[in-house]
């Protein structure tokens, strides 16, 4: 359960599955924003990013609180028509990382907002956008504590050296996530 600000009633927490193709992403969220995004562990992943499997909902309520709805809507975009994220709306969030005024906040909203689909960014040029270009370290920590991967896209951090370094989701996803986008991002541009 988390309490909203006001110390009022608890959000009434939803939950929905969502069948992707590197597996189940779990979401939770209420009618406030977005709580969590889960990804599935996952020590094999479809080959190739041209999966064929349907992005849907596979269990949630009948009634999905609106920020659920965009969510699954924005994740399902990114997934089959990655062009499209663009002019979709993101979900809000309610997640008290992302409330609570932090360097970790301000990092995560850098990445949403400056690091766009099929671009990746060092762990230090993400400290230098949001401010901070000795905070490389703290930007992991960052990384490893964001609450809704793929929308705010930890997986497009990678070491200065062009290794993709670590992820919650692990690294095979990790380097799915990037091919697909750089796969998608070719097939516009072409």
């Amino acid at each position: 359960q988390v309490n909203s600000k006001q110390g009022g009633s608890p959000c009434k927490e939803k939950h929905v599955v969502l069948l992707s193709p590197v597996g189940k992403i779990q979401i939770s969220g209420c009618e406030t924003g977005v709580h969590e995004i889960k990804l599935p562990k996952m020590s094999v992943l479809p080959s190739g990013a041209e999966s064929s499997v349907a992005c849907e909902v596979c269990e949630g309520p009948e009634e999905m609180p609106q920020p659920l709805q965009q969510c699954t809507a924005w994740l399902r975009a990114y997934f089959c028509e990655p062009a499209t994220t663009g002019t979709l709306p993101l979900p809000a969030f309610h997640h008290p990382l992302l409330q609570r005024d932090s360097f970790t906040r301000q990092v995560l909203w850098t990445l949403l907002n400056d690091v766009k689909f099929g671009e990746a960014v060092s762990y230090k040029q993400l400290a230098d956008l949001a401010g901070n270009s000795r905070a490389a370290r703290a930007v992991g920590g960052a990384m490893r504590s964001n609450p809704i991967p793929i929308i705010i896209p930890c997986h497009r951090v990678i070491r200065s050296s062009g290794d993709s370094g670590n992820y919650g989701g692990g690294q095979q996803l990790k380097e799915w996530l990037l091919s697909h986008e750089r796969l998608q991002k070719e097939k516009v541009a072409g």
